[in-house]
């Protein structure tokens, strides 16, 4: 989870295993040199621009990156610890050319816009959380949708997507529980604090499982191991309208700039994300 630097713990023991495919990420991150994911069959030329989007807090900085011609479901990205970065913004790229309008944004907005990379030490990073909680990320998804929703490039016709990535599982899943008729697929990835301590009617995943949303839930097999319960949990308060796995990764393995990026699970769970967008946003 985000809250315990086991970063290096984890990309020792996974480069062992041969299940780390970027070892030198932070050399070519630092030389410039731009993160390169396989190409999607089919592009769609993009457009993309930077964004700044009012908030009952303040002004959000988002990058905003759709295809260039028409319009399209829309997609919110909740980046994980390490923020709104190149590889987040590739990210969101790749999946405009697959056809999505899709605003990634700076959750950290409240507090600055950290410069950071997925080589940066945790610890640095958990003072830009100041300020937020599960109430502010509903808020902010408000903000976010209904400025979407004013976009050309949105077709307002078709149902929202939202995905997360680490502390962004989380608030993909109160995304889900603020806006409900208007979020259509949820999916998080390495998420931490899906689910809550027993008792918490508030706790994401309950909140979330009120709606009628479709799920992808891709846990991190060092997060398995760390709350074992958790899948079973998820599986069972979800039901159908959710695909729960467990990958043989390391939490934070699908950005392409983290020290675990591990890319065959990385194309797995992204395979699966747009097998949900195409059945969720139809």
């Amino acid at each position: 989870m985000c809250d315990q630097d086991y970063f290096e713990e984890d990309r020792k023991e996974y480069e062992a295993r041969g299940l780390i495919t970027r070892r030198q990420f932070g050399v070519l991150v630092a030389a410039g040199v731009s993160l390169v994911l396989p190409e999607v069959a089919n592009a769609q030329q993009t457009s993309e621009k930077d964004v700044q989007i009012k908030t009952p807090d303040g002004t959000a900085d988002a990058y905003f990156v759709y295809p260039s011609s028409g319009s399209a479901p829309a997609v919110l990205i909740w980046p994980d610890i390490f923020g709104l970065r190149p590889a987040m913004r590739t990210m969101g790229k790749r999946l405009a050319s697959s056809g999505y309008s899709v605003l990634v944004v700076n959750s950290f907005y409240r507090v600055g816009k950290p410069t950071a990379t997925g080589a940066t030490p945790i610890q640095e990073m958990m003072p830009f959380r100041k300020g937020m909680s599960q109430m502010t990320d509903m808020t902010d998804a408000k903000a976010f949708i209904a400025w979407l929703d004013q976009q050309p490039q949105v077709n307002r016709n078709r149902k929202i997507g939202t995905q997360g990535y680490c502390m962004g599982g989380p608030m993909a899943f109160n995304t889900a529980s603020a806006m409900p008729d208007r979020v259509g697929a949820v999916a998080s990835f390495h998420g931490g604090n899906l689910v809550t301590k027993e008792g918490d009617a508030n706790s994401p995943h309950l909140l979330a499982a009120k709606t009628k949303a479709q799920f992808l839930v891709a846990i991190a097999e060092t997060d398995d191991k760390q709350r074992p319960t958790e899948k079973d949990v998820l599986k069972q308060t979800f039901g159908s309208n959710a695909e729960v796995e467990v990958y043989p990764a390391a939490h934070g393995w699908c950005p392409p700039d983290t020290t675990v990026y591990n890319e065959a699970a990385a194309e797995k769970a992204w395979a699966r994300l747009l097998a949900l967008y195409q059945k969720a946003l139809a």
